[in-house]
Formats: C-alpha cells, sequence, structure tokens
C-alpha cells in the first residue's frame, strides 16, 4: 500500500500546527507503538504505511521525525 505520508515529514514549528491537527491520529497510534514496545519496522508500516524493508534508512527517518513531532505536540500541549 503507498503511503501518503511517503515523501512528507512533519510540521517543523515552535508550536503546533495544523497539520499536526490533522495528524493527530498518526501522532496518537505512534505513541501508543511507542508504549507498547512495539519496534519501529512495525510502527512505519502499520501507521506511516510506509515498506521499511524496501528502503529502511528512510522509513526509520521519516519513522523517528514524526515520533519526535509526536512526542513534541504531546508535550507542548502538556505544558499549557
Amino acid at each position: 500500500m503507498p503511503s501518503v505520508l511517503q515523501d512528507l515529514m512533519p510540521p517543523d514549528a515552535p508550536a503546533p500546527t495544523a497539520q499536526d491537527r490533522a495528524l493527530a491520529a498518526v501522532y496518537l497510534r505512534l505513541l501508543d507503538a511507542q508504549a507498547a514496545g512495539a519496534p519501529w519496522q512495525e510502527a512505519a508500516r502499520l501507521v506511516l504505511g510506509l515498506d521499511p524493508e524496501r528502503d529502511p534508512s528512510t522509513a526509520q527517518v521519516q519513522w523517528a521525525a514524526f515520533l519526535a513531532r509526536a512526542e513534541f505536540v504531546r508535550d507542548f500541549s502538556q505544558r499549557g
């Protein structure tokens, strides 16, 4: 299944954006996968629709970027 996130990276803004709001379900699923101890490859495949077997380095970079943004949005919203 091709990913709509395949060529995208999450926003890089100092506060959550409209794009972050649109990605809220993705962020929650990534945070849940991390809390459950799922391997990054599984989260990349099931949540982001990436193929970590075909292109592991790109998939890992995208997974890490989306997870970091999910953590940022979570932490930002807990601040205030």
